[in-house]
């Protein structure tokens, strides 16, 4: 029987997982802890709700109307963290610091099991910029982050070295990701605010090509001008024209896909069939993150491609 790969971030010192269980997740970012709702954490709590209580700084909860958006509670705030707060990330000498704070749609502005593709991006950087047997040294490699969110990818790359460029649809994130570039002593990334699939393909008529290609595609969203994501939809035709605008030589792509629907062998197959091209190495596999309770609680699954 083939065993599918899993892996969590071990680079993340500041995040800690404290409990997870009853559809819910307790969770420290930096100084601040949140109580959230998770839909994968099935099994009981470790710890009772009153020391759920005496830990958490804020807990959210779902708008009875609402799938997604809802309110936090606020408990014991502390007063350093205000309305925001800030949070690091360091990995072999790479050092960054992301602006995170309480959005309506129980999101703080990182997703912390990202942090293991993080690190696989800055390996790989890393490699180009050193080359291979069967590729020169690129010094600057470029790096295509879409759907960049608050832009953790794209500070890891930029601070590896790399030449980025940032996307996503919503301009607040992308102001957000900004500062969190301010507060890392980074410059030079190109932001962005545009529709994915629409970018990717006016970059292939002006034939610009990437070294990278960092993907992390919503099951559902909105573009600046209400265009409709719809991942299902959407996906094969987005990887596709991705996969053209990849460096013929030397390239690498991450995708990364939190949908109850899709498990790691629907990443490894869509891999196989739309990125052919030969000397290409493919890995699929599961992103998780261990509460203190050494219970894994699965969070996505990962496709990487790699070119020398």
């Amino acid at each position: 029987m083939r065993q599918i790969p899993a892996e969590s971030p071990i680079n993340l010192s500041q995040y800690q997982l404290i409990d997870s269980g009853d559809y819910e997740k307790l969770e420290r970012f930096g100084s601040v802890v949140l109580a959230r709702p998770e839909p994968q954490a099935i099994w009981p709590k470790a710890l009772g709700d009153d020391e759920w209580t005496k830990l958490a700084h804020a807990w959210f909860e779902k708008d009875a109307k609402s799938n997604e958006k809802g309110h936090w509670h606020l408990i014991n705030w502390p007063q350093n963290a205000l309305d925001s707060w800030w949070m690091g990330y360091e990995y072999e000498g790479i050092k960054i610091t992301m602006k995170l704070w309480l959005s309506s749609f129980k999101h703080v502005g990182i997703f912390p099991e990202q942090a293991a593709n993080w690190d696989y991006m800055i390996r790989t950087i890393r490699e180009m910029q050193v080359g291979t047997a069967m590729t020169d040294p690129i010094s600057k490699p470029r790096v295509l982050n879409l759907f960049g969110y608050t832009g953790a990818a794209s500070l890891a790359a930029c601070a590896v070295g790399a030449e980025v460029t940032h996307l996503d649809a919503v301009k607040q994130v992308v102001t957000i990701a900004r500062e969190s570039m301010e507060a890392s002593h980074l410059d030079g990334i190109r932001w962005v605010v545009d529709d994915a699939l629409k970018f990717v393909k006016r970059e292939q008529r002006r034939g610009n090509t990437y070294h990278g290609i960092v993907l992390d595609p919503p099951a559902y969203g909105r573009g600046p001008d209400g265009e409709k994501w719809v991942l299902e939809d959407h996906l094969q035709e987005l990887l596709m024209a991705c996969r053209d605008l990849l460096d013929p030589q030397s390239h690498f792509l991450i995708l990364n896909l939190y949908s109850l629907g899709f498990s790691a062998l629907i990443s490894e197959s869509l891999g196989r069939s739309i990125y052919t091209a030969e000397n290409t190495e493919q890995s699929a596999g599961e992103l998780y993150l261990e509460d203190d309770g050494k219970r894994s609680l699965p969070l996505g699954t990962f496709l990487r491609v790699r070119k020398r």
